[in-house]
């Protein structure tokens, strides 16, 4: 299985994510998350202590790597270069692995813009491509609302893109806008997840807005999980009800998906 979870700044997305990838790899299955945001902070959603992460160094600021696979030369621009360069090692090479999850942290391609072709941005997309077409573990990954790593190659093979939201306008206006994006690289299955809840009511109002986009459930606003993202813990670690909550959305997402637990 394949999820990206997605939405704008702030939500809570990577808390989804590494909640998702916790509760998985804690029920048995191999789970791969992936840190594609550019502001990495799924380590410690997922628990990782940050002297573990000290050192750790995004792939794609990998330049001696991305030199050899591809090979490019370092800091030129506009040379031929390998377009199919070997990765198929780099999970478990350059992975963290935390209770049963192998983190890897993407990293984003800083020059030449987002959707530019060059050395780096050719290694994510591999990486990706890779990771989601020939590898049968679950692979969740933690995106940036512009879904730059995703293309048109790779989306197709994700099985769920769940966009975060948080209650307001301008959070459901974002996840309309990511499930247009979603649509035009073929993803065939959009879903959205409610954060920051406070109320019943707040969550009816919501749920009223979302123009037919399924709903998965919701995580409720709790000070335990605000005190885990303060300290650079897991939220798993420090709330059971936050885990029930993920466990109902990961049921109702399998529900959605036809899936078996």
């Amino acid at each position: 299985m394949k999820i990206a979870v997605t939405g704008k700044g702030g939500v809570g997305k990577t808390t989804l994510a590494g909640g998702l990838a916790r509760l998985l790899a804690e029920e048995g299955y191999n789970v791969v998350a992936v840190d594609a945001d550019p502001d990495a902070n799924l380590a410690s959603s997922l628990g990782i202590p940050e002297e573990e992460m000290e050192g750790v160094v995004p792939i794609a600021d990998m330049k001696e790597l991305i030199a050899e696979r591809t090979d490019s030369k370092p800091g030129t621009f506009g040379t031929y270069f390998k377009m199919n360069p070997k990765v198929d090692d780099l999970p478990e090479a350059l992975s963290k692995v935390h209770k049963g999850v192998r983190l890897l942290v993407m990293g984003t391609v800083k020059e030449g813009g987002g959707g530019c072709v060059c050395p780096e941005s050719v290694m994510l997309k591999a990486l990706l491509q890779h990771l989601l077409l020939a590898r049968k573990d679950v692979v969740i990954m933690d995106m940036e609302a512009g879904l730059e790593h995703l293309g048109r190659g790779t989306a197709g093979a994700v099985d769920a893109m769940i966009v975060v939201i948080e209650p307001g306008m301008r959070s459901l206006q974002t996840a309309n806008s990511i499930r247009r994006l979603a649509g035009d690289l073929k993803v065939r299955r959009v879903f959205v997840v409610l954060n920051k809840v406070q109320s019943p009511e707040e969550e009816e109002l919501v749920r009223s807005r979302l123009d037919g986009m399924p709903y998965l459930g919701s995580i409720s606003y709790n000070q335990n999980i605000r005190r885990a993202d303060l300290e650079g813990t897991s939220p798993y670690d420090a709330d059971s009800a936050f885990v029930e909550e993920i466990r109902r959305i990961k049921e109702r997402l399998f529900q959605e998906l036809g899936v078996e637990a």
